[in-house]
């Protein structure tokens, strides 16, 4: 069976802040673990009004606090944004304090647009990509010390936090197979390159002390309710996000809409149905039917979902409705 996972944006709602954000994850954190999500994900953004996730490690570590089983992580930390060593000492940190429990997902892009970037790293100018570099640094982090080292991460020395790459082309899938990791894919947002990206995984993938054998999980929308009309309702604040992101007018999630007729043009409709093209929308039986057609054609080691839904009651539903179905 397919282990399924979680992936929350801990998302603002319109009429709502950040603090009700983070109460309404942790709410989800300790209900995905009793209905046996394998792991929980939040995700780095910056200057984002509708998400409430960018300071992720303390995001991680209020999840980890409230609940006692489940993997929590970072899906992910964007590593341009950071020296290896901080991301190896805040990691390092939460593992000391939740053994066993936490995984350290790197992206590389910013995670944010260019104004911000640059806010975020004021050597913006430095073109190079130091991306391969900056996760072989990182990943010796927490390999145990040796005597006379110069630099150590404390915590972090000797915990070996899982390292994943996540990546929507087929750069991080390439750097996953070369350092034999494992790789998540963000068919949530960027569907069109998944099958080529996977294919390239596992065809070059190089097995190293991490990991085996390749291991894959894919990342896609999931929206479930009663019914399907109920659902494709719910789904219109996904694709209004979406819509803003287009506009680049970024806000807080929208209340659902009857329709989105008048609201988009057919170049913006088109655009977001690209975007959402993997995502699974309806009641049981629709869920069931895509969730198994994307096992055929993907065969993924690992299944995450993640849904921006409106109320917070009919997020519970929808993620509960998709773990009945695992």
């Amino acid at each position: 069976m397919t282990r399924l996972s979680l992936l929350d944006l801990s998302p603002i709602i319109e009429g709502g802040d950040a603090a009700l954000a983070l109460r309404n994850t942790r709410d989800l954190a300790q209900h995905a673990e009793r209905w046996g999500y394998h792991r929980y994900w939040l995700a780095e953004h910056h200057n984002m009004t509708g998400v409430a996730s960018a300071a992720t490690a303390l995001v991680i570590a209020h999840v980890a606090a409230a609940t006692s089983t489940m993997r929590v992580g970072a899906g992910g930390i964007m590593l341009p944004n950071h020296a290896p060593l901080i991301v190896a000492e805040q990691f390092g940190t939460l593992a000391a304090l939740y053994p066993d429990r936490i995984d350290l997902g790197l992206g590389r892009a910013p995670g944010a647009d260019q104004a911000t970037a640059r806010a975020l790293r004021r050597h913006l100018g430095d073109s190079a990509d130091t991306f391969a570099q900056d996760v072989l640094e990182l990943q010796s982090y927490f390999r145990p010390a040796h005597a006379g080292q110069a630099v150590q991460a404390v915590p972090g020395a000797g915990l070996a936090v899982p390292v994943w790459l996540l990546g929507s082309s087929l750069f991080s899938a390439q750097l996953a197979a070369e350092l034999g990791l494992p790789f998540a894919f963000a068919a949530h947002f960027a569907p069109a390159y998944l099958a080529p990206a996977l294919a390239l995984y596992r065809a070059r993938f190089r097995p190293s002390a991490a990991l085996s054998k390749p291991y894959a999980m894919i990342c896609v929308a999931a929206v479930a309710a009663d019914t399907d009309d109920e659902a494709r309702h719910l789904f219109t604040s996904l694709q209004q996000q979406f819509l803003a992101l287009v506009r680049g007018t970024p806000g807080p999630l929208k209340r659902p809409v009857d329709s989105l007729d008048g609201l988009w043009s057919s170049a913006e409709q088109a655009h977001v149905d690209r975007a959402l093209g993997c995502a699974m929308i309806g009641a049981a039986p629709a869920i069931r039917q895509k969730m198994a057609d994307l096992r055929d054609l993907y065969q993924p080691d690992e299944l995450m979902v993640t849904a921006q839904i409106y109320e917070h009651a009919a997020r519970l539903h929808s993620f509960e409705i998709v773990s009945s179905l695992a």
